[in-house]
């Protein structure tokens, strides 16, 4: 179990890394490039919208802390190994999914929400890179999580 918690601590750590990259994207959006001096500003345009890079800096930096505080309460569940091992890599790739969708999600026409054509835009390539490994994981989540409540549940009826 002390290995999944840190293949899990590492992961929410690295989803925190990519979110803080996406803060920096947010400023250069706002901003319109990155200030050098105060006044002096080299402009340069990123893909995205402001609302998008919002999206995947808090976005990632929420996913990340979930996957560091589930791991760090992993010993409570008393999960079995297959369990544990579903639940931290279960866990681990919805974050990354999530991460991924943000980043995509923020160049794709339709925002990476749909396969096909919707009333956010038109779907392209990137809708279905960004869309695709987010599938599994709208379903993952509630799954893991509600394993995870049920374990506690169990011990605290026994207690």
């Amino acid at each position: 179990m002390e290995r999944y918690q840190k293949l899990m601590i590492a992961n929410g750590f690295m989803v925190m890394f990519v979110a803080m990259l996406a803060g920096f994207m947010l400023i250069f959006n706002l901003v319109g490039g990155v200030e050098v001096w105060p006044g002096k500003i080299i402009e340069f345009s990123v893909y995205g919208t402001t609302d998008g890079w919002v999206r995947a800096h808090s976005g990632g930096i929420t996913n990340g802390m979930l996957v560091v505080i589930v791991a760090l309460a992993l010993p409570k569940l008393a999960l079995s190994q297959s369990m544990n091992r579903f639940f931290a890599w279960g866990l681990i790739y919805v974050a990354w999914s999530f991460t991924l969708f943000y980043w995509i999600g923020n160049a794709a026409g339709n925002r990476s929400l749909t396969f096909g054509d919707s009333q956010l835009g038109q779907s392209d390539w990137l809708s279905i890179i960004g869309f695709l490994p987010g599938v599994p994981s709208i379903f993952l989540a509630p799954i893991i999580l509600y394993v995870g409540a049920r374990a506690l549940i169990r011990q605290v009826d026994k207690d």
